[in-house]
């Protein structure tokens, strides 16, 4: 690929691949990242989530991740969701999901929504029977906002990421975009009504509450 993505240096050996919270488990697969949010606790030297340290020495096989998902069922839900973008690995997070689909009462993902820029191709077919839920970081209410925060390496990027929620709508029941309260110059009620507008759901995040 010919765009530019950003990972901290000096991994640390430690590895956590699997993380409960709130009966749903969580799966850290990489802390690549498309974007280098300013906000990002990992970029502010913090690569901890609820006393998980998220820093890993390399990034998990298939296997890896299964087995540090154990039993499906167990959980609520399965949510991949680390300290990096999990769709910069979409083939390895889809033939982990493929095979744990059965078991997993409800499997979302966490992302940025610029899995079809990273591609150059619509990838939400691809999610199609396999993904339960989306949820995407819109961050900002327009482009201005979201490149002073999140520090895109392309131009785009914000429209990129509306455009996948737009294709996503049709191959992922459930998507909710986020946004962070707090952050200078966002418009909670604006990026709510962007939501809206795009049928889809809205959750508010507050500044600094990780996990």
């Amino acid at each position: 690929m010919s765009h530019q993505f950003f990972i901290a240096k000096n991994a640390a050996p430690e590895q956590t691949v699997g993380y409960t919270l709130r009966e749903s488990r969580y799966l850290n697969i990489t802390n690549r990242c498309t974007l280098r949010c300013a906000f990002c606790p990992k970029f502010n030297g913090l690569w901890t989530v609820q006393d998980y340290s998220l820093r890993l020495a390399h990034e998990p096989t298939p296997a890896e991740i299964i087995a540090a998902v154990g039993n499906p069922e167990d959980y609520r839900e399965i949510v991949f969701c680390g300290l990096g973008e999990p769709t910069l690995r979409l083939y390895t997070l889809l033939d982990v999901v493929s095979q744990i689909r059965s078991r997993a009462r409800r499997i979302r993902i966490n992302t940025d929504g610029l899995a079809n820029l990273v591609y150059e191709r619509d990838v939400a077919p691809d999610m199609e029977g396999l993904i339960d839920a989306l949820s995407v970081s819109l961050n900002a209410q327009d482009a201005a906002i979201y490149e002073f925060h999140c520090r895109p390496p392309v131009p785009g990027t914000y429209e990129a990421m509306l455009d996948f929620v737009k294709c996503a709508r049709d191959f992922v029941p459930d998507i909710t975009l986020t946004a962070i309260d707090g952050l200078p110059g966002v418009d909670i009620n604006a990026c709510e009504k962007i939501a809206r507008q795009l049928g889809v759901g809205f959750r508010q995040r507050v500044l600094d509450e990780v996990g």
